[in-house]
Order: C-alpha cells, then sequence, then structure tokens
C-alpha cells in the first residue's frame, strides 16, 4: 500500500504548469499582455463601428457585415476581461484559482465566448459560400435572434450542463475543463467542435475562393463586366472570408493542442505557448480584417465616385442612374 501511487481527485492535486520546470511566467506574462492588447483592439472595432453608424438603426439599416464585426468584439472582449482576471489571480498567487468557485466561474465565461466565436465565424464562412455560390443571403430573423440564439444561446446551455456535471476547474495552466474530472467533456465541447468547424470553414474558404476565382477569371477572359449584384456578393464574400482566415490564426494552435491531448496525457511545452499566444489575439485579428476591408470599401467609394463625376460630363442623366447604382453597391457591401 505505501507503494502505491496517489490518483488526483482533480485539477487543484495537479502541480500548476510552469512552476517546476521555470516556465511559469513565460506562459502567464505573454498571455496577458495578448488578452490587453484584443481587448483594446476589441473596444476600438466597437467605438469604429458605433462611430461610422448609430445604434438607434443596429438592426434596422447596419449591414449584416458590420453587425458581424460587433458580435465578434463582444464575444472578444468579454472573453479577454474573464481569461485576464483569471491569468492574474494565477500570477499574483502563484497557485490555482481558489475559491473553487470562482475558478469555475472564469471557465464558465470562457467556453461560453470561445464556443460563441467558434459558431459565429462559421456562420460566416456559410454565408461567404452561399453568397457566391447562388447570391444567397441568410435570414437570421428580426434583430438577429436566430443567430443570437445559435452563437450564445448553444454555448450557454452547453456550460450549463458542463457545470452541473462538475467539470469546470484547473485545466493545469488556467480554469477550463478540469484536468482530471473534465477531460471527456472537453474533448466533445471544445476539441471535437473546433476541429469539425476547423475543417468545415477550410473546406468552405476553398470552394469560396475558387468560385470567386472563377468567375473573375472568365470575366476577365470575355472582357465583360460583371452585374452589380454579383460584385457586391464577391466583395461580401471576399471581406467575410478575411475573418475565417483570422479564425484559423487564433484557433489552430488549441486544435492542434486538444488533437495531441486524445494520444498523450502531457501535451510537448511549445504548444502550451502557442495556445496562451494565438488563442488570446482575436481582437487584435479581427481589428486587423475590419480595417483592412473598410479601407477597401473607402477605395470602392472613391473608385465610384470619379466614375460617376466621368459620366456627369458626357451625359447628366447616365451620371445619376450609375450614381445610383454605384451607391447601392457601396452601400450593399457589408463592411
Amino acid at each position: 500500500m505505501n507503494g502505491t501511487e496517489v490518483q488526483p481527485r482533480d485539477g487543484y492535486d495537479i502541480e500548476l504548469y510552469g512552476i517546476s520546470n521555470g516556465s511559469f511566467y513565460g506562459i502567464h506574462i505573454p498571455a496577458i499582455v495578448c488578452i490587453v492588447t484584443s481587448f483594446t483592439c476589441a473596444v476600438a472595432t466597437l467605438v469604429l463601428s458605433f462611430k461610422s453608424n448609430s445604434y438607434r438603426t443596429f438592426f434596422t439599416s447596419w449591414s449584416k457585415g458590420n453587425r458581424f464585426v460587433v458580435y465578434l468584439a463582444i464575444c472578444d472582449g468579454l472573453f479577454n476581461i474573464a481569461h485576464f482576471t483569471d491569468h492574474m489571480h494565477i500570477v499574483i498567487a502563484r497557485s490555482h484559482v481558489y475559491p473553487r468557485g470562482l475558478c469555475e466561474f472564469y471557465a464558465f465565461t470562457l467556453a461560453v465566448f470561445i464556443t460563441s466565436q467558434n459558431l459565429l465565424v462559421n456562420i460566416v464562412a456559410i454565408n461567404a459560400f452561399l453568397l457566391v455560390r447562388s447570391d444567397k443571403n441568410i435570414y437570421f430573423g428580426t434583430t438577429d435572434w436566430r443567430l443570437l440564439l445559435w452563437i450564445f444561446g448553444a454555448p450557454f446551455v452547453g456550460a450549463i450542463i458542463a457545470a452541473g456535471l462538475g467539470t469546470f476547474g484547473p485545466n493545469g495552466t488556467f480554469c477550463y475543463f478540469d484536468k482530471v474530472k473534465g477531460r471527456i467533456t472537453q474533448i466533445w465541447f471544445t476539441t471535437v467542435p473546433i476541429l469539425v468547424i476547423f475543417v468545415v470553414n477550410a473546406v468552405l474558404y476553398f470552394l469560396t475562393w475558387l468560385k470567386i476565382h472563377r468567375q473573375t477569371s472568365n470575366i476577365n477572359k470575355t472582357s465583360g463586366k460583371m452585374s452589380t449584384t454579383r460584385t457586391t456578393s464577391i466583395r461580401s464574400a471576399q471581406a467575410m472570408s478575411l475573418f475565417v482566415v483570422a479564425f484559423f490564426i487564433q484557433w489552430t494552435a488549441m486544435g492542434v493542442f486538444g488533437l495531441w491531448g486524445l494520444f498523450v496525457a502531457e501535451v510537448p511545452q511549445p504548444i502550451h505557448h502557442f495556445v496562451v499566444i494565438l488563442s488570446n489575439t482575436g481582437g487584435t485579428l479581427n481589428l486587423v480584417v475590419f480595417l483592412i476591408i473598410r479601407r477597401r470599401r473607402l477605395g470602392i467609394w472613391k473608385s465610384n465616385t470619379r466614375t460617376s463625376s466621368l459620366a456627369t460630363k458626357n451625359n447628366a442623366d447616365k451620371s445619376k442612374a450609375m450614381t445610383e447604382e454605384n451607391d447601392k453597391a457601396a452601400n450593399d457591401t457589408p463592411f
């Protein structure tokens, strides 16, 4: 009996990752820096969005793409707040988060908003694919209730069930799914969904890119001109696809971490570092994408203005019609 190894009852019985090998601060300090940067960028995205559009007309006149931006920024911001306090608590105490209820709260919040982001970007990828495939825009209902119910409601219910099963707690690095009691739940709540969404997004992204490439190539070969509606759909799909690229950058390491963890008890330390850095860059990546798309739209608007001015010199009536068409194209572009 004396030689029997005591099995850990939960994540609190496992040593905090990085304490024994000296990598403790090397994990948590970069994570905190990335979280603060991400949160700042998420706030900047919200400020820029509401500075350009009135909050009173959010559901009536804002484009779908602009609303996507706001939802992503909210997910990033709330995720960052919970994760920042979690990491700071661990750094200051140099131990697991106590009391357990607080750790479970951090874990619950992370589970909800990580899943919400993944589901939302998956919807963006599907919408982009349908736009270039059939010029179809998914209708989410008045006030986007169908979208919001899916991206926030489903993760919330799932997290409630996980909390009821007692699977939240220390995972060895921060508060998420308990490293002992929550291994199976994490596989089905995080690892499998991320891998499935990753594959689906990759396939849809490739098909979307392929469709756009073929259509633009055919137009160039025939020296033809695409209809305004078709041009708008392609621009919308290209814009949405950038958020899918940001998703790949942010969550690839997490997917690799989860997949690796299915086969071994301890994932290599470099992957730990990639996870804590990349998974905390969501707000930064989405702000970069938002600014790229905003710059593109400004370029489209200037181009349309020059075209309309030239047309005015040639024919006033023709100019009026062209201006209306160009304005429609610019306004219909979702960013």
